[in-house]
């Protein structure tokens, strides 16, 4: 597919639009990065991951199980390939974006989910994306549950699972695979991707590109309204004062019992004053 002439945003509004089965998370992915890296050649990585698939594949004997094409999977990426967790620098920009990731083999754990996703999806695999708190993980029915963590290029039992689930919220969390591996909706995936993104360049106090993110999260998720309250605080400090007043204006009308919407009418009532005096 030719994707030359395609602007990033309208290329990731196309992908998110579709119903969730038809949604490629790998590629919506690399419409973000697109923005970033204008040049990028989305067809190009789309490709190198058909290519990856089909290194497994040509390894495989006809008809295997799926917990064979799994085994064959994890040794490709993360013994051979040597895909694996960005410890020395997990907040760089760079580990979000899935290009970035392919090309360094290195990023965190939701983008190398997303490229173990896009591998197993093109083996056939019934593979999905988990939300776990504090750490994205990967599952595929082979027909067992296996649960993957390609940041530490492994798979993890449900002992692992239940001590990562303390670490993140104390010891009184019980592990309840209904809730905590439950497969998560592809956008809901590449909300967390951006939201992950917009953390880091707020962190660095980068407005116009956190901005960005937020701009694309409500795109995927038009209903989020903290992302609405968000976008119109940044806008404040930006000083673009009538796009914070239409924002805060929606969201107290979206979420008016919201806890944050006392302060939000306090930021509205000096936001309201910067637009007149402009």
């Amino acid at each position: 597919m030719d994707f030359s002439l395609a602007r990033p945003r309208e290329r990731f509004e196309q992908c998110v639009e579709l119903p969730d089965a038809q949604i490629d998370l790998c590629e919506a992915a690399l419409w973000v990065a697109a923005e970033e890296y204008p040049d990028l050649d989305v067809s190009a990585y789309l490709d190198h991951l058909d290519g990856l698939a089909e290194s497994v594949q040509d390894r495989l004997a006809p008809d295997p199980s799926p917990a064979v094409r799994v085994a064959e999977l994890n040794r490709l990426l993360f013994d051979e390939q040597a895909f694996t967790g960005n410890r020395s620098d997990y907040y760089d920009p760079r580990n979000s974006y899935l290009n970035e990731v392919i090309d360094r083999r290195t990023g965190i754990p939701i983008t190398l989910s997303l490229l173990y996703i896009g591998v197993a999806e093109r083996l056939g695999l019934h593979v999905a994306g988990v939300s776990f708190p504090g750490h994205f993980l990967t599952r595929v029915e082979t027909p067992e549950t296996l649960i993957i963590d390609p940041f530490i290029g492994a798979v993890i039992d449900a002992s692992d699972c239940q001590r990562r689930l303390e670490a993140a919220g104390g010891r009184a969390q019980v592990l309840r695979p209904e809730i905590h591996l439950r497969a998560a909706r592809p956008r809901e995936i590449l909300v967390r991707l951006l939201s992950n993104l917009k953390q880091v360049f707020l962190s660095n106090s980068d407005l116009e590109r956190s901005v960005a993110c937020m701009d694309r999260i409500l795109i995927a998720k038009p209903d989020s309204h903290h992302e609405l309250r968000d976008r119109g605080l940044v806008f404040e400090q930006l000083g673009y004062f009538a796009a914070a007043a239409a924002d805060l204006e929606h969201f107290l009308e979206v979420a008016p019992d919201d806890e944050s919407a006392t302060a939000v009418e306090g930021r509205l009532k000096v936001v309201r004053a910067q637009v007149r005096i402009h």
